[in-house]
């Protein structure tokens, strides 16, 4: 016969037992809003609650994605994206560094525009800005992408080189310019450096000199895509819709930097200028996609988008690989985090750091399939349960196709025991048939790479579809392309060709 012991409790050690304990995830009137003015993300993990986003209860719109390659950081953008322009008619510019998005775009009916192939911004486009305002955003970018704070005479020179080349156009620098007029491209600041040069009578024509060879490293014949009069019109393409501003041909981080920067600030300024308006939810979403030049540094435009963006009903969406390529401005101050797999340890501690999140949490993170997901909300207002919970997967628009690549016919005992070495690499459908897409490979040739893949049960190791690709007639150039687009090193991509061959 069981026998019935009484036990006297103190109440704090009842509340240590975890029966006591609130499940890690917000009562459902903080998760199922209103499915006229939100967005359908996916369902909880623990209670199956529909999780539906809005800003009106957050601290900002603003958003932060963070996931390794494959985990699904695209799909989740491209489906809020198209999401709010359904519910808020929202308007989306994507900053695209790699080129990831502009196949998706057009298949959406969006605008694509190619820096580097064929359009071209002039830096000095006003935008309504005042031309002294301009000289100093210029200014900023060269202060973020060289060395020139650290030369003071340099930076003298080229501020003021900037604001006379404004006046040799007839623009006032103090006031706002007139619609329509012309301004001066950097070939302008430029020549009027070498001309202060070559009439000799500069006491330190060093300092020239470099100011002169910093500007035209923006300027070459063939690489001038921010010192010719612009082809596109930032302002319009802001009201536009869906449009990708593809980075992916200029020639360096530097000059994508550069072009980020400038797209930035003009939609901060349009932003500033069209003010609040009585529309519900979000005007505009500017996401930055892996762009850590642009993300990571404390005076960039992105930094003051997060902080104003709320009152002018702008949002920006910020994704990364790496947590910490995010600046601490940003990533502490946005108003929603979407975590995706993350298996590094030092990211995962940079993480739980931030956000102040359980154990349990952290080890979900780290395993996770392509789409889960733990989400952060920064509520407005104190609240009295965690603020950090779990999604089964991001429901999109499409179905969620995983596709596995594995490595482990190509990698030595030593690395397969090493838990920081990829073994394998997971990926959503859309995003394998955009990287195929961007890689130049025709539609047939794409059909039947999948139905390879679909044959094999949506798993196959690296030299099998290095053999597939092969068998396609794929170039060795067009595999390497690819390859390096799935997030592999040379070194690995170096021995899946000995092992093939």
């Amino acid at each position: 016969m069981s026998m019935v012991r009484v036990q006297s409790i103190m109440s704090n050690e009842l509340a240590k037992r975890s029966i006591f304990s609130r499940p890690p995830e917000p009562p459902h009137e903080y998760l199922l809003n209103d499915p006229s003015t939100s967005i359908f993300i996916g369902i909880t993990k623990l209670f199956s609650v529909p999780f539906t986003w809005t800003f009106a209860n957050l601290t900002n719109p603003h958003i932060a994605v963070v996931g390794i390659t494959g985990a699904g950081k695209s799909y989740f953008v491209k489906t809020f994206l198209t999401r709010a322009s359904y519910v808020w008619n929202t308007n989306a510019i994507i900053v695209d560094w790699a080129g990831e998005y502009k196949a998706w775009v057009k298949q959406s009916g969006g605008t694509v525009v190619s820096l580097g192939k064929g359009d071209f911004i002039n830096i000095m486009d006003l935008s309504g800005m005042k031309p002294v305002d301009r000289a100093k955003q210029i200014m900023n970018s060269l202060e973020i992408l060289t060395d020139i704070a650290e030369f003071p005479e340099q930076k003298r020179l080229t501020a003021e080189a900037l604001e006379q080349a404004y006046v040799n156009f007839g623009f006032a620098s103090s006031q706002l310019p007139e619609p329509g007029k012309e301004v001066p491209t950097l070939k302008e600041v430029i020549a009027l450096l070498e001309e202060k040069l070559q009439e000799g009578s500069y006491e330190y024509p060093a300092e020239l000199e470099n100011a002169v060879y910093r500007l035209r490293q923006f300027a070459r014949e063939g690489e001038d895509y921010f010192a010719r009069k612009s082809t596109i019109d930032l302002g319009r393409l802001a009201s536009s819709g869906l449009v990708s501003i593809d980075l992916s041909n200029l020639p360096d981080e530097k000059f994508r930097a550069m072009a980020a920067l400038f797209i930035l600030q003009t939609l901060k300024e349009k932003m500033r200028t069209e003010g609040w308006s009585a529309s519900k939810g979000l005007k505009a979403l500017v996401v930055l996609d892996e762009a850590w030049k642009v993300a990571s540094d404390e005076r960039s435009d992105a930094v003051m988008i997060v902080r104003e963006g709320r009152k002018y009903q702008f949002g920006l969406i910020v994704a990364s690989q790496n947590p910490t390529d995010i600046n601490e401005a940003i990533f502490s101050n946005v108003g929603t985090t979407i975590m995706l797999r993350v298996k590094f340890e030092k990211f995962l501690d940079y993480l739980q750091g931030s956000l102040n999140f359980s154990g349990f949490m952290r080890g979900e993170i780290s395993k996770f399939g392509v789409g889960q997901a733990a989400i952060d909300m920064s509520f407005q207002t104190s609240v009295q349960f965690p603020e950090v919970f779990l999604i089964n997967r991001v429901v999109g628009e499409v179905p969620l196709d995983v596709y596995t690549i594995t490595m482990a016919d190509i990698l030595n005992e030593q690395e397969l025991s090493n838990p920081d070495v990829q073994k394998e690499l997971s990926m959503e459908k859309i995003d394998i048939n955009s990287r195929l897409i961007q890689a130049n490979f025709n539609s047939d040739t794409i059909n039947d790479i999948f139905k390879e893949l679909d044959a094999r049960n949506r798993m196959i190791d690296i030299r099998g579809l290095v053999q597939i690709l092969s068998g396609e007639k794929v170039s060795k150039e067009a595999i390497v392309e690819l390859l390096r687009s799935f997030g592999l090193q040379d070194s690995i991509i170096t021995r899946v060709f000995v092992y093939v061959t």
